[in-house]
């Protein structure tokens, strides 16, 4: 089955919960009419369906081919990079100061995830080089900027982040790569770097390489970590290509999934250059600073691997509920005459209904999310500013770690609606399955996220964000018991999603509660429980978002007009309320007994 943007969920997520009017009349974004975003969304639709989805399976069946002078990317990639770039993809929601387009993250997300849902290896690509982009923007100097953002916006460079090394791995502390100061104001960098996507290929004439190494008198640890530019190709005084710089793609990783998208092993001051030994680099920013600025591009990346994983999830669901409606298999449980479609069976329907309340709640946070980055950026009172900012940062992980789990679950649940033909390759669920797997290790595990969550989030400010969104949960529930006791054809679904909600606002508040206490006596308890906190508090979220969507839904089911749009989203969000909601409790118990559990872990050592 051929995979179609859910425009209509898209539309509805952005106008109905994500506050696209409000972003709309932003500073910045004056000349941004909601025409001109269902125009662009409209396109960007168009233009991965016809282009970028036909070649997932290819990439992952026709991997990248490496050698001696370079690594050939998977059939149609090249010709689909160039069908992008032309499109003007990349710029979308960059400055116009470099030639992009300036157009809200909130309507950038959409047109990331469709681009994610389509080919998932191929969007990777892309993902890096806005995190370049971002990371350059912020730290870069204006020479900088002005020589290596527009090319990337164009397409005709790329950009990578090489972080990880093999003594390394997450802990950034190990990086050892070296950095040497010449006469001239640049560096020579010399080591390896390993996990480094799309590190080598040849859709584009250069790369622009983020590195993070270490100058001979740096201190021990992070603190002494630097960042660099380092091109693939030199850069002339006129912008043309120079001398090929000495960084080297040694391999390609064989990987479980994302078969499409190379993962180079690079190699740094190999001598084999047309500049000696020694890649040469430019300081970004300020020295031992660098994990400072490569934190911009990684927050970027984890906010848009947190839509890969609702990506994923909604190909995966496309694909099972295509396979359930055509797959004719027992009888109805009511009893048939004959064989009926497995969509008709009802721990089927509860398999595909998982999946989509699962998707959609977490494409309603993400977006969410997406609007309120724009306020922190663009709102003309500072104080607004100020608190969006505290809630993108709070956002950031629950959507990166909650959407990349959940979407573990809904391809798994994609196979398994399948049966055996999911097992075969060639149905391709094992194929979102596989892909699925990497996302909730790259751009920093799910328990980075959640240590990041807890120490950062939620101990540093002493939970005020998390409260403040305690008390708006609150207001919607409010609203849904409100609601429901005016009554009506959907009062008893609004009365269930309001009480579950409610239950479930109650645990991550107590959880929370726990957190808070317990750090200051006990902190392997509290971090014992940061995955389940995290996850609890993904749930949680992501409900409330179903649970304004049930709201919406209930004022316009009585004139619906949209073929079942809103009665369909209705159920869904019931669902979510039935099926999903109740996970949060199991989660606070299991959080609430840490005090005890930690001193059986210990065990373990």
């Amino acid at each position: 089955m051929s995979y179609r943007a859910p425009t209509q969920d898209i539309s509805f997520v952005l106008k109905d919960l994500a506050d696209l009017d409000g972003v709309l009349s932003l500073p910045g974004f004056e000349d941004v009419s909601e025409d001109v975003v269902d125009a662009v969304l409209e396109e960007n639709a168009r233009f991965v369906e016809q282009a970028i989805a036909p070649l997932n399976q290819v990439g992952d069946i026709q991997h990248p081919i490496w050698s001696e002078t370079g690594v050939q990317t998977s059939p149609g990639f090249k010709q689909a990079f160039r069908d992008f770039a032309e499109g003007g993809w990349q710029g979308l929601q960059h400055s116009p100061e470099w030639g992009g387009q300036g157009l809200p993250k909130l309507v950038g997300a959409p047109a990331s995830e469709s681009m994610n849902a389509a080919n998932l290896a191929f969007s990777l690509c892309p993902l890096l080089t806005d995190g370049v982009i971002e990371a350059l923007t912020a730290a870069g100097t204006p020479e900088q900027q002005s020589r290596f953002i527009p090319p990337m916006l164009e397409g005709r460079w790329t950009g990578t982040m090489n972080l990880t090394e093999p003594q390394a791995g997450s802990d950034l502390a190990q990086v050892n790569a070296k950095a040497v100061l010449q006469d001239d104001g640049s560096y020579r960098i010399s080591g390896q770097k390993i996990f480094i996507t799309y590190g080598e290929h040849d859709l584009a004439e250069n790369i622009v390489h983020l590195v993070l190494a270490r100058t001979p008198d740096a201190p021990k640890g992070v603190k002494g970590i630097s960042l660099f530019i380092v091109p693939k190709f030199l850069i002339n005084e006129d912008g043309s290509l120079g001398a090929r710089n000495d960084v080297w793609c040694a391999s390609l990783e064989h990987k479980l999934g994302i078969h499409g998208s190379p993962t180079a092993i690079l190699l740094y001051g190999d001598d084999k250059g047309e500049v000696g030994p020694g890649a040469i680099g430019y300081l970004v920013g300020q020295e031992n600073r660098g994990l400072e600025y490569m934190f911009i591009m990684m927050n970027a990346a984890r906010y848009a691997v947190g839509l890969q994983g609702v990506a994923v999830s909604e190909r995966a669901l496309q694909l099972a509920q295509g396979y359930a409606q055509e797959r004719v298999q027992g009888n109805a449980l009511e009893g048939s005459s004959g064989p009926v479609a497995i969509i008709n069976h009802p721990d089927v329907q509860r398999m595909l209904l998982t999946m989509r309340a699962l998707t959609e709640g977490a494409r309603a946070l993400a977006y969410v999310g997406a609007s309120a980055h724009d306020k922190s950026h663009h709102h003309a009172d500072a104080e607004v500013r100020a608190q969006n900012k505290a809630l993108y940062e709070y956002l950031v992980p629950i959507i990166k770690g909650f959407s990349t789990e959940m979407s573990l679950e809904v391809t798994s649940l994609g196979v398994q609606v399948h049966g055996g033909m999911g097992f075969i390759e060639e149905t391709g669920a094992a194929q979102h399955y596989r892909d699925a797997r990497i996302l909730p290790i790259y751009e920093g595990t799910t328990a980075i996220q959640s240590n990041d969550f807890v120490g950062r989030k939620v101990l540093r400010d002493g939970g005020a964000v998390a409260q403040a969104l305690v008390e708006q949960m609150r207001a919607t529930v409010s609203e849904l018991e409100a609601k429901a006791k005016l009554g009506g054809s959907d009062a008893s679904g609004l009365a269930l999603i309001a009480r579950r909600l409610e239950a479930s606002i109650a645990a991550y508040q107590q959880v929370t509660l726990f957190a808070l206490e317990t750090a200051r006596d006990n902190l392997r308890a509290v971090f014992l429980g940061s995955v389940p906190y995290l996850m609890l508090a993904g749930i949680t979220h992501a409900g409330w978002q179903m649970g304004r969507a049930a709201l919406v839904c209930a004022e316009k089911n009585q004139s619906d007009t949209t073929n079942g749009f809103y009665t369909k989203k209705m159920a869904t969000c019931v669902f979510y309320a039935v099926q999903i909601l109740p996970r949060a409790e199991a989660l606070r118990t299991s959080i609430l007994e840490g005090q005890v559990a930690s001193a059986y872990a210990g065990h373990l050592v």
